[in-house]
């Protein structure tokens, strides 16, 4: 990892239109346990920069199983970055934790997070959600668990996680005697809409639904799932990821499309298709060949969509015959732009400054050779790229359980957070970026 008490000069790197310019970094709390918030897509601060999730466990990584415990909390920046445990839930994974999250559209300090329940009368039994006030400790139950929250906190937006267990392990909640067989793509499971207040629940678009949505051949026999489901910042449009495949066990056989929609799931519009022939799915093919991050740098990947704004989506993806970085318009016909072409050349978990949209931040996955991670910033207005540090992954660390960093920026653009296993642990990390970014 670079590292360093403050920014350095730039130093050119090897890429023109590149420089190295590490920024200070410190972990964040202290203590033997580990520490990991999970997915890019969300911040881990609240509205007022005090406090910042956090999922605390007693290993650096274990095979997932319905008793293995995280504990639910924060940080208090304000008393030595001290760690409140407010729970311990059972349902997460190493990827996306228990899909903790600010409601920050509440008034007060309200986050919300997955949980597994007694009630086996549930939609998806035995699963459901808690909306936690931190003024009040006082715990609301919700019936389904979330994936992700309209950011009005209205609404929340729901999936089968023992769906996801079968279909893409990483992302899945594991639950006794499974994998259990599902249903390819059926009428009456698919995205649910929840509403936070009174926990009502509606199905707004099924996998049959999806399966006959501008079909196409590859999908008749294939099993159906969602995924990197997101919320604009208006509340008023959703992105998502359609997936199928004939083969679950390799990542190298999905298939995908971005797909976007009214928060009622009508007005669906196809943005981009990946569809293409699978020669994986020949007798002889040996998926146990495939390497760790063979399916994240495959040039069909569709992944890690994220709204730039209310009508713009960054995502890394095929479009007219070529992978980038793409930002697409929102529209019928919408235009499709090219980021940093001869720069953004490999998958990663991107998102953009919520104060200045010129910011794009990213990572890289591991290098096959020194498996270290590249963190960087991407200026849109200047076409530069600034690599702010480089972070060592363990090799043994495979898809279920590794620790990607999945940046994610504080609310006023001044820092990001990381998780990262660098030094031996699975810690958060928080680096100063205001020197680049020009942010306080």
């Amino acid at each position: 990892m670079t590292a360093s008490s403050q920014c350095t000069v730039d130093r050119p790197c090897p890429r023109a239109g590149s420089v190295k310019h590490p920024c200070p970094i410190r972990r964040i709390g202290a203590g033997d346990r580990h520490h990991f918030f999970g997915y890019y897509n969300k911040s881990a601060w609240d509205r007022t920069g005090r406090y910042v999730l956090g999922n605390r466990l007693a290993m650096m990584d274990a095979p997932l199983t319905p008793e293995l415990p995280a504990e639910v909390g924060y940080f208090d920046i304000q008393d030595g970055e001290s760690f409140r445990a407010i729970d311990t839930t059972t349902a997460w994974n190493w990827q996306m934790g228990c899909q903790l999250q600010w409601l920050d559209g509440e008034p007060g300090r309200k986050l919300i997070y997955n949980t597994r329940t007694g009630d086996l009368s549930a939609r998806y039994p035995g699963f459901g959600a808690i909306v936690f006030d931190i003024d009040s400790d006082r715990k609301t139950a919700l019936p389904m668990p979330v994936y992700v929250c309209a950011p009005n906190s209205r609404y929340a937006l729901c999936v089968d996680y023992r769906r996801l267990y079968v279909t893409h392990e990483t992302i899945g909640y594991s639950e006794h005697g499974g994998p259990f067989p599902v249903p390819l793509a059926p009428a009456d499971d698919g995205i649910h809409r929840m509403d936070l207040a009174s926990g009502k629940t509606t199905l707004i678009v099924s996998y049959d639904d999806l399966r006959r949505f501008n079909h196409v051949a590859s999908m008749e026999r294939a099993i159906h799932w969602v995924s990197h489901i997101e919320i604009n910042p208006a509340s008023s449009r959703v992105l998502f990821l359609h997936r199928w495949t004939e083969r679950t066990a390799d990542e190298t056989c999905f298939l995908h499309r971005l797909i976007t929609m009214n928060p009622d799931g009508s007005a669906m519009r196809l943005l981009e298709c990946s569809d293409h022939p699978l020669p994986q799915l020949a007798d002889d093919f040996d998926p146990s060949a495939v390497g760790t991050f063979d399916y994240e740098k495959s040039e069909y990947q569709i992944s890690h969509p994220l709204w730039q704004d209310d009508s713009h989506i960054v995502v890394w993806g095929p479009h007219a015959g070529s992978i980038h970085y793409h930002l697409y318009e929102d529209r019928e016909g919408g235009h499709v732009q090219v980021i940093g072409r001869d720069l953004l050349t490999e998958n990663g978990h991107m998102s953009f400054s919520p104060v200045d949209r010129r910011w794009l931040l990213s990572d890289t996955y591991p290098d096959s050779q020194t498996n270290t991670r590249v963190l960087f910033l991407y200026d849109m207005h200047e076409g530069m790229r600034y690599e702010i540090g480089e972070f060592y992954a363990p090799p043994d660390l495979k898809k279920e359980n590794r620790c990607d960093l999945h940046p994610r920026w504080n609310h006023n653009g001044s820092a990001v957070c990381i998780d990262s296993v660098h030094e031996g642990a699975r810690q958060m990390y928080v680096i100063d970026v205001s020197l680049i970014t020009g942010t306080r």
